[in-house]
């Protein structure tokens, strides 16, 4: 039959709408080279997966964080997608461990030891996501759309967020890369080229004849040294004062005589701290190999809720005109103690028992009632969320700590003694002049005031209780539940 007298019912789109027959005859991606680019483009996902999560800790910008933390949730979940399709091509085993290619393991390696916060910027925005994204792009040009449709779907769907990405990368780079920096690195972007040239692309689609490739091992820079994950956290120069302990947030939420509108700022405080969530679950990911990628994917997933909160706090500040920078003092000392003092399942033991804690009444659901009661809707829907973000994160905790212990007693008991073993010397800290403490309270109080036309009301404005006794308010409450 003659293809172009071919007609759909009445002229109906053909083929689901997919495309025309022409384009469905077209031969297209082979199984064998469909998988070997489903590979490649799970492998990418996989090391800027790696690379966001082990540079998340010790990058001291906060809206890097919380973009790390956005972008490494993004990578695990697409990862997770090429992983499943690969296991859909007839493939056993997956061989999803493997190096593609030893350049292409050089590329990423190099990224992940890049020295600086705006060659890391340059590696994984100007670098590794452009060369997936036209990876991708690929693929959906030259495989057959009908006929390999899973794997065009998910490049269609990976496509969206790797441009999200690159645009956010980009913006960052105008912003933190200078020209004279730039041109500083010439030498090593022409060696990322060389890597990924020598690799026959990130997908793999050119022959490696093509490239003038040898056989010697791939050349190193940055990455001849292999790089350390460091545990300790850093902050910018907008937490000025990241050992204080000076105020007790939850000491004022429970206080029955204080209001709820002012009780908002603690909460909004509380979400704002959360940063030290992200750069403590970093942690764990990072030096807990071998696990299931179904545990990065769930662990990845709540490291990012814990930034959403951070950012949940920022804005509600914002929305009730209060600059945290200047009356906020954000401490790191919980991430700092956690990822110094513990092993990776130590601190999820830790993590386990103390969201434990914020289940019952007096836990996650009294801070939506304070929301409720302050008249706030933001602060209402910020805790109404955050309350279901901890119940899933209640989950991932019993599906992946809990079942390793083994049973649900032990696993909240070992948490406990965790927990007892970490060190907050919030005294060594004022004596080692890295802190003084300071109370902030009231300045933030008066602020608050001032921008809502109230008159402070001197039992608010008088509060101060430190840290001192947070661990065992936290222990009490953890109990409770």
């Amino acid at each position: 039959m003659d293809p172009t007298t071919y007609r759909s019912y009445r002229d109906l789109p053909p083929l689901a709408g997919l495309g025309t027959l022409a384009e469905a005859m077209q031969p297209g991606l082979s199984i064998d080279d469909c998988v070997a680019r489903l590979k490649r483009h799970h492998w990418a996902f996989r090391r800027l997966h790696e690379i966001l999560i082990k540079r998340l800790t010790a990058e001291p910008i906060y809206e890097l964080k919380m973009a790390f933390s956005l972008h490494a949730h993004y990578c695990a979940e697409h990862a997770a997608a090429w992983r499943k399709r690969v296991g859909e091509m007839r493939e056993p085993p997956l061989g999803l461990d493997a190096v593609p290619h030893p350049a292409l393991e050089v590329f990423f390696d190099e990224i992940l030891a890049a020295p600086a916060t705006d060659a890391l910027l340059l590696g994984v925005y100007g670098w590794a996501l452009p060369a997936l994204r036209e990876a991708l792009e690929r693929h959906q040009r030259d495989t057959n759309r009908l006929v390999d449709h899973p794997s065009f779907r998910l490049c269609r769907f990976a496509l969206i967020e790797v441009g999200e990405m690159i645009a956010y990368g980009e913006k960052a780079l105008v912003q933190l890369l200078s020209p004279e920096r730039r041109t500083e690195l010439t030498g090593w972007t022409e060696l990322l080229g060389r890597l990924l040239a020598g690799a026959g692309a990130l997908d793999g689609h050119v022959e490696a004849g093509e490239t003038g490739e040898t056989k010697t091992a791939p050349e190193r820079e940055f990455s001849a040294k292999p790089y350390v994950y460091p545990r300790a956290p850093k902050r910018d120069e907008r937490f000025p004062d990241p050992y204080n302990m000076g105020v007790h947030a939850e000491a004022f939420l429970y206080e029955e005589m204080f209001p709820p509108g002012p009780k908002t700022l603690m909460m909004y405080y509380k979400r704002l701290r959360e940063i030290d969530v992200p750069e403590m679950m970093a942690s764990i990911i990072a030096e807990t190999p071998g696990k299931p990628w179904d545990y990065t994917v769930d662990m990845t997933r709540q490291l990012w809720d814990e930034a959403r909160h951070a950012m949940m706090g920022e804005v509600g500040f914002v929305r009730a005109g209060i600059d945290w920078r200047k009356f906020v003092r954000v401490n790191f000392t919980w991430s700092l103690a956690l990822n110094t003092q513990l092993t990776p399942l130590e601190r999820h033991a830790v993590l386990y028992f103390i969201e434990q804690g914020l289940m019952p009444r007096n836990g996650k659901r009294f801070e939506w009632e304070v929301g409720l009661a302050s008249g706030d809707p933001f602060s209402a829907l910020i805790q109404d969320y955050d309350w279901a973000d901890e119940v899933l994160h209640a989950r991932i905790g019993r599906d992946w700590y809990v079942k390793a212990i083994g049973d649900p007693r032990k696993a909240a008991d070992y948490g406990d003694q965790c927990w007892t073993k970490v060190l907050i010397d919030w005294q060594s800290y004022r004596a080692q002049g890295l802190t003084q403490h300071e109370n902030w309270w009231p300045a933030l109080y008066r602020e608050w005031c001032r921008v809502h036309g109230q008159v402070p009301d001197a039992r608010i404005e008088a509060f101060a209780t430190s840290y001192e006794t947070v661990r065992a308010d936290l222990r009490e409450l953890s109990a409770s539940g």
